[in-house]
């Protein structure tokens, strides 16, 4: 449950005598894991709760004033975070572990502060960020446990988790990954470079995808999962992959993966 803003007591916290009207003493940098289920998403939206849109309302009443939070990059509704990273510019002095301490006790406990650090004039957490990395988790078995069913993507079909690992190879290095991305999204280039793929068996019947790159189009990760599926499944070759980064067409490529599973695990600085 969110504490509304006019009950969180933060009057300790800020000291008029040392803020000066107008003047940005310092911008942070906060750590941030969250469980997306019930979440419009990262972004704040006309309605709905946001990730970005509690930091917001919990800071600003913290600062006494308004304060914006920029994300390293934005999650869908659904889509979890092991660590998304933030920056805000803030005029309250309050010490930056204090600062993790007051937000964890006033935000739900679906979303905590890892931890709060001063940085340097200029730092912003996506245009500082040069890569990210995340996981998509797939439960692979007729029954899926309750503890990780709004988690993982429950595929029944047992998947050939080596023509996923082949198709996979392809995806690795610069691509234009427009077959791979939302059909509403506008990019001015679709052409992304990753760095690290592959599939991993985790405990029980999980499968893990991981991925890390330079940067994301929206659902590409998750559009990359759904064609894989299609792959372990045996509704199409292996050879797709490569065949749909080498001429790209978005309706022939697989479904979009459901949200839960995805996870983001590391913003790269």
């Amino acid at each position: 449950m969110v504490v509304p803003v006019s009950n969180v007591a933060t009057s300790h916290l800020v000291s008029s005598d040392t803020v000066t009207e107008g003047e940005i003493l310092r911008t942070v940098r906060l750590r941030v894991s969250y469980d997306g289920t019930g979440f419009v998403g990262w972004q704040r939206q006309g309605k709905g709760d946001s990730v970005q849109g509690l930091l917001e309302r919990v800071l600003s009443t913290i600062d006494g004033r308004t304060v914006t939070v920029h994300g390293a990059g934005r999650t869908d509704a659904g889509v979890h975070a092991l660590e998304q990273v933030a920056s805000a510019n803030i005029h309250s002095p309050i010490e930056d572990w204090k600062l993790a301490r007051a937000l964890n006790a006033h935000l739900p406990d679906s979303i905590r502060i890892l931890d709060v650090a001063t940085m340097p004039d200029g730092f912003h957490a996506r245009f500082s960020a040069t890569g990210k990395s995340y996981e998509y988790r797939i439960w692979n078995a007729r029954t899926v446990p309750p503890f990780i069913r709004l988690y993982a993507w429950h595929v029944i079909e047992r998947l050939d988790l080596d023509a996923m690992q082949e198709a996979s190879t392809a995806i690795l290095g610069e691509h234009d990954f427009a077959a791979y991305r939302s059909a509403r999204s506008v990019n001015h280039t679709t052409v992304r470079t990753i760095t690290r793929v592959g599939w991993r068996r985790g405990e029980g019947d999980l499968l893990v995808f991981d991925i890390a790159g330079t940067g994301f189009l929206r659902y590409m990760v998750r559009s990359l999962v759904g064609t894989l599926v299609e792959i372990g499944r045996g509704q199409r070759p292996p050879s797709d992959i490569a065949d749909l980064l080498a001429a790209p067409d978005r309706a022939a490529a697989g479904r979009t993966a459901p949200p839960l599973g995805l996870f983001l695990v590391t913003v790269a600085y």
